[in-house]
Order: C-alpha cells, then structure tokens, then sequence
C-alpha cells in the first residue's frame, strides 16, 4: 500500500466525536457571542486513518460547518481540506467569493495535496457550487471537484454510490432549520429593541411599548417560524402582512369609539399601521440571507424595491405619531 505522505505544517488531526467545548462553541455560535471564535485554522486535516487512496472532502472554517462534516463522517477514513471562509458557513461563504476558486487553489497548492493522495478528486459541498469554478481548479491543480450532497449527513450514504439523489440534492427549510436562527437575531435586535421600547413608552405608554416589542419580535421571532405560510414570495412583503396581523390587539385597544376622539385615534391608528409592520418588514428581511426561498439577484430586487418603502412608511409614522402626542399633550387634539 502507497504510503501517506503528510507535511508537519499544514497536516492535523481531528475526531468525528464532539467534545463538551464543541457544543459550547456551537451554543455561543448560535447566539452570535464572539463571532470571531467559530474558526478552524485552515489547512488539511487528517480524520480517521487514511491512506493515499481515501477521499478528500473541502469545507469552510466556520466551526459548525467544519464539525458537521466530521461527524457526518463517522466511521470514514478521509482527509478534509478546510478553506479559509473567514468563518462564514459555505453557502454564505460562496456567495461572498471566499469559499472561492483561487482560495481552493492556493489551499490544494500550499497544502501539497497532490504529494498526500493519490487520486485527483476533490468532494465539495453542493452548496459550494456559486464560489468555484471547477474547470479552473482542474486547470490549476489537477484536482476534479466532484459536487457531494447539500446535507452533510447525506454524505454516507452518498460514498456508496458517488451519487446524489433527487432528495439529496433538494435545499429544505423545515421549522427546525427556520427556529435554530431565531436566538442570534433575538440577540442582535435585544439592546435596540430595549431602547425602541423606551422610546414607544415615553411617547405613549405602555401600548406604544407593547406594540413596539410585539412588532419586533414578531419580525425575529415569529417570521421564521411562519415564514412559509405567509402569503406573497417577497420577505418585506410577509413582514407587513405579518406586521400588521399582530397590531390588530393593539389597534383596538388604541381606538376609542367617544365621537369626540374619533379623529385623533383614526390618525392614532394610522400611525401605528405605518410604523410597525414596516419595523416587522425590516426584520423579516434580514431572512433572505439565510433562506433557499431567495436568490441572489432576487435579494437585491426586493431590497432596492422595500428599502424606500419602509424607510419612508416609518418616517412618515414617527413624525404623525409625535405630532399627535404634542397635540394630546397641548391640549389640542
């Protein structure tokens, strides 16, 4: 048997058994706490004991990504080439151009692949395909890119045939995959939507704040979750409808049906319709990122498109909702 040559610098080892630290990274990965720790180092990994002959898969350094594939791979003698996505996932990293043909280049080149195995195979995962172009990497190094399935838990029932099925090659979305996002955007949108809550509470109570947190949770926690069944392809589009839907307690709490304030709570109303399902909408876009029900050129269409929209249906609200409370505060209205 051909012996398995390996260069101290770039050749380490890894398990296909996660440790208690792992799941600790993941947690804190889940979280978006300390963005910058979710990384492997780059480079070419030993897993298991392989020789010459055993297959050679690439991933990103983004660590879920990284322990995903190992421990999809129990049980397989294989060496893992890691590129450096900056610890971004690879479909993200693909688009962004760092999970890429020339980083897998370099990466196959300065790891001296061609020296540690015998065959000229390179497994990438499907998602990979918008970052690489494979004739280029053939060209540059030899290496054919063989495209494995989306899920890396697929890949061994995969390596029996080299062969994807139909089911294999299908992107899912289920509620799993929709609810394991919700804790970093809660995260990301706490210290804003703290103050935003603050803000609605000192313009006009506690129904203002109310209708202020209900609308962004509704856009980070609720819109993943019902993401599907949300009429309309467009996410702002679902943000408003969804928006809207979970003010319905507070418009009707906020109407007062005393002919005398009639007037000030149509506009009371008004304001709150142009400020919260657009805040919900807002959120509700940020879901385009991570989803396979928006393309690449369709994100750019719908956010050129909404942008203007709910910048302007907010401004618009905030000003009509202060206007109003300077009047109610004056006397006035």
């Amino acid at each position: 048997m051909p012996v398995l040559r390996t260069h101290k610098s770039t050749f380490q080892t890894t398990t296909h058994t996660l440790t208690a630290a792992n799941h600790w990274n993941h947690l804190l990965a889940r979280f978006g706490v300390k963005r910058a720790w979710h990384r492997v180092e780059p480079g070419l990994y030993k897993l298991g004991n392989p020789t010459p002959e055993s297959p050679v898969f690439v991933t990103g350094n983004y660590t879920l990504s990284f322990d995903a594939l190992r421990v999809a791979l129990s049980g397989i003698d294989a060496s893992i080439l890691v590129l450096d996505t900056f610890g971004v996932n690879v479909w993200c990293a693909a688009g962004k151009g760092t999970f890429g043909t020339r980083e897998l280049i370099n990466r196959v080149q300065d790891t001296r692949l061609g020296d540690v195995v015998i065959h000229r195979i390179l497994i990438l995962p499907q998602l990979g395909a918008p970052g690489v172009a494979a004739h280029e990497v053939k060209k540059a190094t030899g290496f054919r890119v063989e495209y494995g399935p989306i899920r890396a838990d697929d890949l061994p029932e995969y390596m029996k045939t080299r062969k994807a099925t139909p089911e294999m090659r299908t992107a899912n979305f289920t509620l799993r995959d929709r609810v394991v996002l919700i804790p970093v955007e809660l995260v990301g949108a706490f210290l804003p939507m703290l103050g935003a809550i603050l803000a609605g509470y000192l313009l006009g109570g506690w129904l203002l704040a109310g209708a202020t947190a209900t609308s962004i949770l509704a856009g980070t926690v609720l819109f993943p979750i019902l993401l599907p069944y949300l009429p309309s392809r467009e996410f702002s589009f679902k943000g408003f409808v969804l928006g809207a839907l979970v003010l319905l307690p507070f418009l009707f709490l906020h109407f007062n049906f005393n002919k005398e304030f009639v007037w000030q709570s149509v506009l009371g109303v008004l304001g709150y319709l142009l400020v919260f399902p657009a805040v919900t909408a807002f959120l509700s876009l940020n879901f385009t990122g991570c989803s396979p029900f928006a393309s690449k050129t369709g994100v750019r269409f719908e956010i050129n498109k909404y942008i203007p929209i709910i910048a302007w249906s907010f401004g618009v609200g905030i000003v009509l909702t202060i206007v109003l409370r300077i009047l109610n505060l004056t006397g006035v209205a």
